[in-house]
């Protein structure tokens, strides 16, 4: 009963890994505010010039993306299913912010696709993991 009840080991480990992933991002996000175009490192002027061209609502969404993933992180963690819309604007934040950055500026073709697309492709790809697990959980009944 305990094993069904809790979820099995490998479940407790990637839900505890995806708390710390989300803590991570929810740092990352304050060294950008706190920062500027210095957060990844030493900022060329194409960086410098692109971090001023953000529109207002940039920085707010990304707020809302690793604030709302850390919340579904932490409900999945406690293994609730509530933990669902909370991964859904998470998810949706986080295409927007990307979307709207590749889609808007030319940061590919000066930085190389190499450079600017591997770190939003995981991202959105653990993103969409932690939501399709939490409705694997509820399968489950890991998740209530």
């Amino acid at each position: 009963m305990f094993f069904v009840r809790q979820g099995p080991l490998w479940f407790r480990l990637t839900t505890g890994a995806l708390v710390a992933w989300a803590l991570i991002g929810c740092f990352m996000f304050l060294q950008q505010v706190r920062l500027g175009a210095d957060a990844m490192g030493r900022a060329s002027a194409y960086d410098r010039a692109l971090y001023a061209a953000l529109p207002n609502w940039y920085v707010p969404l990304f707020a809302v993306a690793v604030l709302a993933g850390l919340i579904g992180a932490v409900l999945l963690f406690m293994r609730r299913a509530s933990a669902r819309p909370f991964l859904i604007a998470s998810l949706g934040a986080t295409i927007v912010q990307f979307g709207w950055l590749f889609a808007s500026t030319d940061i590919v073709a000066r930085k190389g696709a190499g450079e600017t697309l591997g770190l939003p492709l995981v991202v959105v790809e653990i993103a969409a993991f932690t939501l399709w697990l939490v409705g694997h959980a509820r399968q489950k009944g890991w998740a209530v």
